[in-house]
Parts: C-alpha cells; structure tokens; sequence
C-alpha cells in the first residue's frame, strides 16, 4: 500500500516545484514602441520596391476627346469663309510740275565717235516734254556746266513743244584741237533761264 503512494507524492512534489519555479520567473516585458518602429520601416520599404518596380503610367488620350479633336479638324477644313469686301483706296492725281523734260535719244553722233582735232559737227538729241507747260518763245538748251562745252552753240527750236510731246534739240560743237576722250553737257531751261529736266550730253574721241 505504501509503495503505490510513493510515485504519486513523487509526482506531486515534481509538479508542485514546476508551478513555483514559473511563479519564481519573472514575466517578460514586451516593447510596443519598438514594434511599431519595426513594423513602419517594414512597410516604407515595401512600399519603395513596389514604387521602383512598378511605372508611372503615361496619361492615355480617351476615346472621347479623339473623337472631338478629329470633328474639330473637319468642321475647319469645310468651313465657309465670308466673301472679301474690297477696299475702294481714294488716289489723288499728282500734277506734273510746269517745267520737266527726259531725255529720249540720241539722232545722232553717238558716245565715243571719233572725229578730227578742231572739226565742226551738230549733235542732236530727242528729248520730250512731260511737265504741264508749253515750251514757247524763251525756252532753249543752255551748258549744264559739266565737262568740256567744246564751243557748245545751242540752235533754237522754232516750234512749241506741248506737254507729252517731242522735239529734236541740236547743238552746234567744234573738236577740241588735242587727241584725247571729250564729254560735253547739256539740258534744257525755261523763259526765265532756269534749267529743268534730265542732263543729256555727248561724248567724243579725238584722233
């Protein structure tokens, strides 16, 4: 009988030492702040590999606005522009000064004929009336003070020239006496001695 109790009080004794063996233990203490920290830096870094292995996807052009765009295009190219209404520009008419002459031709004698030292010749010129006056009595070719005259003799005309008309002007001239290259000037000039128009001249080679 009392060897059967021993190995029940033996297990008695053994438990009893366990349960004040774990009460005799002191219970762990368990960092909250330290398992916050370490769940935060696990999810930051998760969420960096997941932002590099994943791209930004690029904005994709709806179906919607291409179709707005594409209508756009085609109502511009079939628009109608209105009609341009021309623009009536008023031109006031300028009157052509009294005295104005051009220069037409030469009739004769032309640039780098050659003559003889001291030989006579006349040189005519075709030269038109584009001012508002008639050339009438007092109007004559005088020496544009250019060049050589060579003896320069104006001839006079004897008819009025009128205004868009033409007349053949002549000058009576001698050679000058030494070889060489002459040029001599000319134009015309009204009642009052006032020269007017374009220069002509004539140009020679004495030999």
């Amino acid at each position: 009988m009392h060897k059967r109790l021993l190995p029940v009080l033996l297990a008695g004794v053994m438990l009893l030492g366990a349960c004040n063996l774990n009460a005799s233990m002191p219970t762990p203490t368990v960092d909250v702040y330290a398992l916050y920290t370490a769940a935060a830096e696990t999810l930051v870094a998760s969420l960096t590999q997941t932002a590099a292995v994943s791209p930004t996807p690029l904005p994709t052009t709806t179906a919607t606005e291409a179709t707005a765009a594409v209508s756009t295009e085609a109502a511009l190219s079939t628009a109608t522009l209105p009609p341009l209404t021309p623009i009536a520009i008023e031109v006031t008419p300028t009157t052509p000064p009294c005295d104005a002459a051009d220069y037409i031709a030469d009739v004769n004698i032309p640039d780098g004929t050659v003559m003889s030292p001291g030989q006579d010749f006349v040189k005519t010129w075709l030269i038109k009336n584009i001012g508002s006056c008639p050339w009438g009595a007092g109007y004559q070719v005088v020496y544009a003070q250019y060049a050589v005259r060579m003896d320069g003799q104006p001839l006079p005309f004897n008819t009025p020239v009128n205004p868009g008309d033409q007349v053949e002007i002549s000058v009576q001239f001698k050679a000058p006496a030494k070889a060489g290259e002459y040029l001599s000037a000319w134009r015309m000039a009204n009642a009052l001695g006032q020269p007017f128009g374009e220069i002509f001249y004539v140009k020679i080679v004495v030999k």
